[in-house]
């Protein structure tokens, strides 16, 4: 059976989250348009943007998701990316603490989706 290989975050503006996580995770798209943006993680895997059709390219409509990116190293190379990143001046929703699966920390893109470092399981 295959595996998933395309993973979509609702946004309500597909332009400011580009820009958003273009800056967040340093990555240019390698597909765009007006309400459906791409970028190539992986061969063959997929990180998108989507706002979803017209009617729903609101900001009223809920967005709800969590993104996770897992990185080596010890506690002190998440505590080191949290701090390059709230210089970025993210939105921090729990700052690094230590959970069942190691270091962790979470923030959030400008729809309120979530954001989650960890090290790599």
């Amino acid at each position: 059976m295959p595996a998933p290989n395309l993973f979509l975050i609702y946004v309500s503006d597909a332009e400011a989250a580009t820009a958003f996580y273009s800056d967040l995770f340093e990555i240019e798209p390698n597909f765009s348009s007006p309400r459906y943006v791409a970028f190539e993680v992986a061969p063959g895997i997929l990180f998108a943007l989507w706002t979803g059709r017209n009617e729903h390219a609101i900001p009223s409509t809920p967005r709800t998701f969590e993104v996770g990116l897992m990185i080596p190293g010890s506690a002190s190379a998440v505590d080191a990316l949290y701090g390059r990143w709230v210089a970025k001046g993210v939105q921090v929703a729990e700052e690094p603490h230590d959970d069942v699966f190691g270091r962790t920390f979470v923030i959030t893109d400008p729809d309120g989706n979530l954001i989650r470092v960890s090290p790599v399981d």
